[in-house]
């Protein structure tokens, strides 16, 4: 079994930073693919952030990042913006074994609310 934990979310002011961590745990054998994504009220989920990739709407803005003695992934948000405002979700896609297939899994979602 494989669980994603996210932390990190909080309400922040306009132009400020957070980071959100997401870390795997359980059977784990690789990791193939790393996201962000959000979710705001009355919208559709959303990918934001992947570690090569970003959606216009944060790029030169966010960061990803990967510690993988940690099987933990992190999104460096800065010069945060009232629109940021969404529950965040990290999704990886994990072999749990070698001969097992690709599976995808969700963290929680953490709330980020930007406002003044």
């Amino acid at each position: 079994q494989v669980q994603l934990v996210e932390s990190g979310g909080g309400l922040v002011q306009p132009g400020e930073s957070l980071r959100l961590s997401c870390a795997a745990s359980g059977s784990i054998f690789s990791i193939n693919r790393m996201g962000w994504y959000r979710q705001a009220p009355g919208k559709q989920r959303e990918l934001i952030a992947t570690l090569t990739n970003y959606a216009d709407s944060v790029k030169g803005r966010f960061t990803v990042s990967r510690d993988n003695a940690k099987n933990t992934v992190y999104l460096q948000m800065n010069s945060l913006k009232p629109e940021d405002t969404a529950v965040y979700y990290c999704n990886m896609f994990i072999m749990s074994g070698p001969a097992s297939g690709l599976r995808s899994y969700w963290g929680q979602g953490t709330q980020v609310t930007v406002s003044s």
